[in-house]
């Protein structure tokens, strides 16, 4: 196909979607005139009527709607073609802006970013910590680091990490107060729980078996930061209901101590969030690949 014959299939593209000449000329900074003329050759070219056009209407024809499908997959693949050779072409490079919740990127993702910086030299990266919830797209984000997945169908997410969420305590809360042995006992104890936007978190999700069932916990202290929850649980100020990822130190060295495991509670995942798009940045890309590969290679290593 020659340079004329993909210019002649823009142009075709171009006047439907504007909906008329008039319109495709200021689009395109042409004039009617010329819309015409270049619409009209292309259809002697074909030699089939592609648009009725009148005073009164501008609409494709049935040859016409056809040749527009084929014109637009034609042109997409020869922009996916253009946009893989620069991939390749084209060193990882500018400024990554990223987010992630407080504790965990703390703990796992700002090591992480430091690997990333030292094998790409050229990749300035921003790191945002916050357990709002960063939107990708109203923050103006590159990629967002966090758990579950967003409503919104203009992102996509890829998933990175699984961990279990469990009821913990430090040692000297369970020796003033006892320790919960199901479920139900935790009615009678002061629990910490999270506020994410403006809900309070106080139903807790408990698995027997294959049935899962909710309890609601009470307790004099809630926060927006799951950073200040385990905090107070280290403290012993009451039980929280914490993410592996975030305390997995702690319980190692027996700061604190799982409660309720034969009652263990749901499963949460944390997802890469990126704006919904068929060509990634170079330098998101890369970081995506590398996210992937050292998040699984340290996840083998710990377990």
């Amino acid at each position: 196909m020659s340079a004329d014959q993909i210019s002649d299939l823009a142009v075709f593209a171009d006047i439907l979607a504007a909906g008329s000449l008039s319109a495709a000329a200021r689009a395109t900074g042409s004039s009617p005139a010329a819309m015409s003329r270049r619409l009209a050759a292309l259809e002697a070219r074909l030699g089939v009527r592609l648009v009725v056009r009148n005073s009164r209407s501008f609409r494709p024809t049935d040859e016409g709607r056809r040749f527009h499908e084929h014109c637009l997959r034609i042109l997409a693949e020869i922009r996916d073609a253009e946009a893989e050779v620069a991939r390749n072409a084209q060193a990882p490079r500018g400024t990554l802006r990223v987010s992630a919740p407080l504790g965990l990127g703390r703990r796992r993702i700002a090591p992480l970013i430091g690997r990333f910086a030292a094998t790409y030299p050229d990749i300035s990266v921003h790191l945002t910590l916050s357990d709002a919830g960063s939107d990708v797209i109203d923050d103006e984000l590159d990629v967002a680091l966090r758990v579950g997945l967003p409503d919104s169908l203009s992102v996509v997410g890829r998933k990175l990490l699984s961990t279990r969420r469990i009821v913990c305590a430090a040692p000297a809360y369970l020796a003033r107060r006892g320790r919960p042995e199901t479920p139900e006992d935790l009615a009678g104890h002061d629990c910490i729980r999270l506020v994410r936007g403006q809900m309070l978190m106080d139903r807790w999700a408990f698995r027997d078996g294959n049935e899962v069932r909710e309890v609601r916990v009470e307790g004099r202290l809630s926060s927006t930061s799951g950073e200040v929850v385990r905090e107070w649980a280290l403290n012993g100020m009451g039980l929280a209901l914490k993410a592996v990822w975030d305390i997995e130190h702690d319980l190692a060295a027996g700061r604190l101590v799982e409660c309720l495991s034969d009652h263990w509670c749901d499963t949460i995942n944390l997802y890469a969030i990126f704006a919904s798009r068929r060509h990634l940045p170079p330098r998101l890309r890369a970081f995506l690949d590398f996210i992937r590969t050292d998040v699984g290679t340290h996840q083998e290593a710990e377990s």
